[in-house]
């Protein structure tokens, strides 16, 4: 499914679009099922808040996951990614971010492509990010906060960014790698007060709020961030970076791992728009065999 010709503007004004309750209640439901599993896994992939227990992101889970392999294969997502970038796609990068009731911690101001462009040797920022919803996201359970059109400023010249300390940890106790410092509640590159006055001042500010399904795609210069949850409200999203397979990223010094920078530059391809659907209808199949392979019926 691709964005109309007034959809495709609405993103180049304000740097985002957002497409309400975009994916159907069934594949978020297949998906939510999809998160305690993987949050219990015992991986650097997980990244914990600053409590040490409570999960902050979860990273390249697409990667052997077949319900979010498919989910970043969906048309509905691939497609409109394309149009964006201009090109065919490759996946980037690919995260769940869960901000837990009563325990979400904040994302600060900041933009995403200094991190690309700086940690991974991105040349230019001909990439999207699309953010699917998995739970509704409210005024209460720490929304995204955007300034609307804030791409437009060539943030990485004209804006100070702070490289600031590391407090999130990995999933596991000891000294955290470096690459933790861009996930962490104080994020290595982020805006100061003075330059989110301005530009406040000047674009304005707005929240996103949206049901569950909902898809947002976002420039990967527009300046967000978010509260921290003291709701009852969990609000857990999945955020899909495509990147032009013509801004293929150079070699650094030190490459972060690659569930975080991906390192497959084939283009996706798109799926059936039932895909994601058929994939948990085969996980259940497969698994009501296991099952019955592990307990046989007894003999009549």
């Amino acid at each position: 499914m691709y964005l109309t010709e007034e959809q495709l503007l609405i993103y180049k004004t304000q740097g985002f679009i957002l497409l309400p309750e975009y994916i159907s209640r069934a594949e978020v439901a297949i998906m939510k099922a999809e998160l305690s599993t993987l949050s219990v896994e015992n991986s650097p992939k997980k990244i914990l808040e600053k409590d040490g227990k409570t999960v902050r992101s979860l990273h390249g889970s697409h990667t052997n996951n077949d319900v979010f392999n498919s989910l970043t294969r969906h048309p509905f997502i691939v497609e409109p990614a394309m149009q964006i970038v201009g090109t065919q796609v490759y996946i980037y990068q690919f995260k769940i971010n869960l901000k837990a009731a009563f325990s979400g911690d904040l994302w600060k101001w900041h933009q995403d492509y200094i991190y690309w462009r700086k940690e991974d040797g991105m040349p230019r920022p001909q990439v999207v990010n699309a953010m699917c919803l998995l739970d509704d996201m409210n005024e209460f359970n720490g929304p995204l906060f955007i300034i609307p059109g804030s791409h437009k400023e060539e943030m990485i010249d004209v804006l100070e960014h702070n490289p600031i300390g590391e407090t999130t940890t990995s999933h596991n106790s000891g000294e955290s790698p470096t690459w933790i410092s861009s996930f962490s509640v104080n994020l290595k590159y982020s805006l100061n007060q003075k330059t989110i006055t301005s530009l406040v001042s000047k674009y304005g500010i707005t929240s996103v709020k949206a049901a569950a399904g909902s898809v947002l795609f976002f420039d990967s210069n527009i300046v967000h961030a978010s509260t921290n949850n003291i709701s009852p409200f969990g609000r857990s999203t999945v955020i899909i970076t495509y990147n032009s397979i013509e801004n293929i990223p150079l070699p650094v010094i030190n490459p972060r791992p690659d569930f975080l920078v991906g390192q497959n530059y084939q283009a996706v391809t798109p799926l059936a728009s039932d895909a994601l659907s058929q994939k948990n209808s085969e996980l259940h199949t497969q698994d009501k065999l296991d099952r019955r392979n592990l307990h046989p019926l007894p003999h009549q």
